[in-house]
């Protein structure tokens, strides 16, 4: 093979990997270990799914709505594309409802806006298209405080939290979910995650899980 012909073959290699709608980053041992426990813990029709990465991860929801019903499956660091390959875990049960919360960590890889709506809405229509009778919840994405100034990758990103949350209300509504804005039960007056919830600006400590879960009482109740 002369040296135009390995140019041409090694520029499309990098050009089908740049142009992959769902290039991911590489899976850590946790996010493994987690989805092979969940290939042994079946969801079922009469089952609730709390769906997302560390902050759902660290919620013992099922003790907080005292429903043993309710099933969590976030994983931490997880982002859209890890939760889109997991899925069928989830959708192949029929749950009654999934309460959908994944994002931050796609805005801290720096992703476009415009990126993080095209894999979040095509997430959103895979679970739509493989459990259709499951009631699906939009959360939002919740609020980050940066004074704490532990999560570098998202220094000065507050306005793109905002603006994917925009994009994620018009997903909801163009797919037939529900979106739930999280800010009002977790942000102060300037928008932030509210101190007394966290210890890292990013992550909830117990008084945030409460707030989070009397917010969203009325939809896991229904």
């Amino acid at each position: 093979m002369n040296k135009y012909l390995i140019s041409c073959f090694s520029a499309a290699i990098y050009l089908t990997l740049a142009l992959s709608p769902f290039q991911s980053f590489a899976r850590s041992e946790y996010w493994n270990q987690r989805v092979s426990l969940f290939d042994k813990l079946p969801i079922t029709s009469a089952d609730i799914v709390f769906l997302g990465n560390s902050i759902t991860d660290g919620g013992e929801f099922a003790e907080l709505f005292n429903d043993e019903n309710i099933k969590n499956r976030g994983i931490n660091s997880d982002e859209i594309s890890g939760v889109k390959e997991r899925l069928s875990q989830i959708t192949s049960g029929n749950p009654k409802k999934i309460f959908l919360l994944i994002g931050i960590n796609d805005i801290s890889h720096n992703l476009s806006v415009d990126e993080i709506a095209k894999r979040y809405d095509s997430l959103v229509k895979e679970i739509k298209e493989q459990t259709p009778s499951t009631k699906l919840y939009i959360q939002s994405i919740m609020p980050i405080n940066n004074d704490y100034g532990r999560y570098k990758n998202l220094q000065g990103k507050e306005s793109i939290v905002l603006k994917v949350n925009e994009r994620l209300k018009s997903i909801a509504d163009e797919n037939n979910a529900t979106f739930i804005d999280l800010f009002p039960a977790l942000s102060d007056r300037e928008g932030k995650l509210k101190r007394e919830y966290t210890n890292d600006g990013l992550h909830l400590l117990g008084n945030g899980y409460k707030a989070w879960a009397n917010h969203i009482k009325e939809y896991v109740i229904e």
